[in-house]
């Protein structure tokens, strides 16, 4: 079937599919997944209940009808969903999976408007996970549908039992699962020139001292430590995140700063919050010089020219890094150790990638969840998370050689700081993330105690 691709901007104010809660109803078997047996324990280190079959057990004939799914859009996962779309039609000749992907501008106004016509069965859900009651005003307008009963609850589906156990625990809603992850990727994480390692007797470091130390063994041989493309800000704050995610190392230690930044018993100036600033300021004056004017898309091949020796970046961006070097040298990838304490830099932190949800109002209940359940199966999920690049939410998935290389950092899926993170949105600038990364200098002007005491004065202004 081929894909539906909408690429015309909206201009529909956005419309809420909230209102009406629907009542759920009777829930297809599972048409996969083998008898219960041993639990398992793979590269996301959670235990399953069953090992996932790759066949369907289900009869064909029982799944008919449109499925309607929508997405937004990418080339590498547009290109996966496909795969999975193609195969679901042939498997079940009398169902008809009509995939339409849009871009993701457009893709709210698309989404409310399909909801609200009754024209879509699955689709990707944004922004999935819960407010505090302290910022309930905020809550994504998905949370809002699961909320009101407008998403499937898929719970108790057997399906869901193929996904990580910590993967689902960061998306669930008032304790109960409205969506399947798709796939992950991780932002706090340190690629590496394995020969510039060797060459200077340079271990991977597991705590800030080890790190620190083997700047300076760098420094002492004239190999600038690290490289850095400031010039669009945001990949600086790919430091800023790796520090957070050591600093506070699981995501209850990150909620309890959220809410403590929330009812004003800590401060952006001092503390932990202070130190977020000064271990990345500490970075970044051992960075490339003029870092701060340096692009993104740069880092690469200056990586692979042996420019620097370590490049902060997300996994995401491992298929062009690899391109670049080439057979220069091998590449190693590591968690940004900020913290003295090695058991806080065991894990990277990511985010969970597109979320497909289920519309309680589809007309083809059976057909949408045989769907689901087919992407869930261990032999589609595999192929969709090599198609796509995400790391995969499922346990015990053969991956890329560079996604095993790092199981051991990805075997407890802990969420980034961004994923946590509450913004006021009547604080200032100076406490948008709410740590002030963008005032240290080279990005901007300031040292550690400006930028902190800014970010500070903005947050306390909200209240």
């Amino acid at each position: 079937m081929a894909t539906t691709t909408l690429r015309k901007r909206s201009n529909i104010g956005r419309v809420f599919a909230v209102g009406t809660a629907f009542v759920l109803t009777s829930t297809l078997a599972a048409c996969g997944g083998g008898d219960s047996t041993t639990p398992t324990t793979g590269a996301t280190g959670d235990e399953t209940t069953s090992e996932p079959d790759s066949s369907n057990d289900g009869d064909a004939a029982d799944v008919s009808g449109d499925i309607r799914i929508l997405v937004s859009s990418a080339s590498a996962s547009d290109a996966a969903f496909q795969e999975v779309v193609d195969a679901f039609n042939e498997t079940y000749p009398d169902a008809n999976a009509i995939l339409t992907s849009v871009p993701n501008d457009s893709y709210p106004t698309t989404k409310s408007a399909q909801l609200t016509a009754g024209e879509v069965d699955i689709f990707v859900v944004k922004s999935f996970r819960e407010m505090p009651e302290y910022a309930a005003d905020a809550t994504p307008d998905d949370v809002q549908l699961a909320q009101a009963g407008s998403l499937l609850d898929l719970t108790d589906e057997p399906f869901m039992s193929n996904y990580s156990e910590s993967v689902l625990a960061s998306q669930a809603i008032d304790g109960r699962q409205y969506a399947i992850p798709t796939g992950l990727s991780f932002v706090t994480g340190v690629y590496y020139n394995k020969s510039l390692f060797e060459d200077n007797g340079v271990e991977v470091p597991t705590t800030w001292s080890e790190l620190q130390a083997a700047v300076a063994t760098f420094e002492d041989a004239d190999v600038t430590a690290f490289g850095i493309g400031g010039k669009d800000t945001w990949p600086a704050g790919l430091v800023m995140n790796g520090v957070v995610g050591s600093l506070y190392p699981t995501a209850d230690a990150k909620q309890a700063a959220v809410d403590g930044l929330w009812n004003q018993s800590v401060g952006l100036d001092e503390g932990t919050p202070r130190e977020v600033l000064e271990k990345t300021q500490w970075i970044f004056e051992h960075a490339q010089e003029h870092f701060s004017g340096a692009g993104y898309d740069d880092m690469p091949s200056a990586f692979a020219r042996g420019e620097f020796a370590m490049l902060p970046d997300g996994t995401w961006n491992e298929p062009t890094i690899a391109s670049a070097v080439g057979d220069a040298f091998e590449i190693g990838y590591f968690p940004l150790p900020a913290s003295d304490n090695a058991a806080d830099n065991l894990y990277l932190n990511g985010k969970v990638e597109l979320q497909l949800g289920a519309y309680a109002g589809t007309s083809n209940e059976a057909g949408t969840l045989a769907f689901l359940d087919f992407f869930s199966q261990k032999d589609v999920y595999t192929k969709f998370a090599a198609t796509s690049g995400f790391t995969a939410a499922q346990p015990d998935i053969d991956q890329s050689d560079f996604l095993n290389s790092i199981a051991d950092y990805t075997a407890q899926f802990e969420p980034v700081w961004e994923s946590i993170w509450v913004a006021n949105p009547l604080a200032g600038d100076a406490a948008v993330f709410p740590f002030n990364y963008p005032a240290l200098a080279p990005l901007g002007p300031d040292s550690v105690e400006t930028a902190a005491a800014a970010s500070a004065d903005a947050w306390v202004k909200a209240f």
